[in-house]
């Protein structure tokens, strides 16, 4: 399937900017079965300085924001074409080794509540992908859908305790559950086309767990299936932060307001 995605953030500022930089995990990785036919990030109000490869092979933008800009747009948009592989993207490739894919971070560490549903989820000889489907079905019985409840700091304990989350804590719920059970895992970003609409609220963050002979699976705990055709990959990590299509840093005292456009279409 040939997926094409426009996205657009502007972001507004109070009052003029100094100084700020921005790191952009916007341009999707190429793999076997994801192919990029065509890809362009855009920058308003800013420069861009440099691109670079982290140490999660993610690219990477660095922006500098034009000194005195009140207002600065990021617009990416290409094709993507991607093959159906039931959520298999392989083992692990790179210079990271896989056990630092079980180490936990500040949004992943394991309190009671994810210790209660590593107990929850038997391990089933032969079969870890089975227990991570009902693992991934497990959390999504005890942590509700919904938006508002959450934001980009919740750790995946404080969104069990809440009861409610977005496809964020979902996946850092999975993540810290399933490196407690001593399974790789780490934080996905990227696009899912839905079937009903093309018009998204955001990007799309689901889970990868390392798996023996199948290497990396995903597992989108907030829809209930592991990704398809329809989901483009674009950066992974131990969590959220590591991932997130957009972070950075300014300088002064200025209010911030994003406005975000999203669409993706066969």
């Amino acid at each position: 399937m040939i997926l094409t995605i426009n996205h657009t953030s502007t972001y507004r500022y109070s009052a003029p900017v100094n100084y700020g930089l921005q790191q952009l995990r916007l341009t999707p990785k190429a793999r076997k079965s994801q192919k990029i036919l065509a890809w362009q990030v855009d920058v308003t109000g800013g420069e861009k300085q440099l691109q670079f490869h982290d140490q999660h092979e993610n690219i990477v933008d660095l922006i500098r924001i034009s000194p005195g800009s009140s207002e600065v747009t990021v617009h990416c948009h290409g094709q993507v074409e991607v093959q159906n592989t039931h959520g298999v993207v392989g083992q692990q490739a790179g210079h990271v080794p896989l056990w630092l894919f079980q180490r936990p971070t500040a949004l992943t560490l394991p309190g009671e509540g994810i210790t209660a549903m590593a107990r929850e989820v038997e391990p089933e000889i032969g079969d870890p992908v089975s227990m991570l489907h009902s693992l991934s079905e497990h959390i999504r019985g005890v942590v509700a859908y919904a938006t508002g409840a959450t934001d980009a700091d919740t750790s995946a304990e404080q969104a069990i305790t809440i009861g409610k989350g977005v496809c964020q804590d979902h996946a850092h719920i999975f993540i810290g559950t399933a490196r407690l059970l001593g399974i790789p895992a780490r934080y996905v970003s990227g696009y899912l086309m839905m079937n009903d609409r093309i018009e998204q609220e955001a990007t799309h963050g689901w889970a990868e767990a390392h798996v023996p002979d199948l290497g990396w699976v995903g597992f989108d705990v907030s829809n209930g299936y592991s990704p398809d055709d329809r989901y483009v990959r674009v950066a992974t990590g131990l969590d959220y932060r590591e991932a997130a299509p957009v972070s950075g840093m300014r300088m002064g005292s200025s209010d911030e307001q994003m406005l975000v456009s999203i669409q993706v279409q066969q």
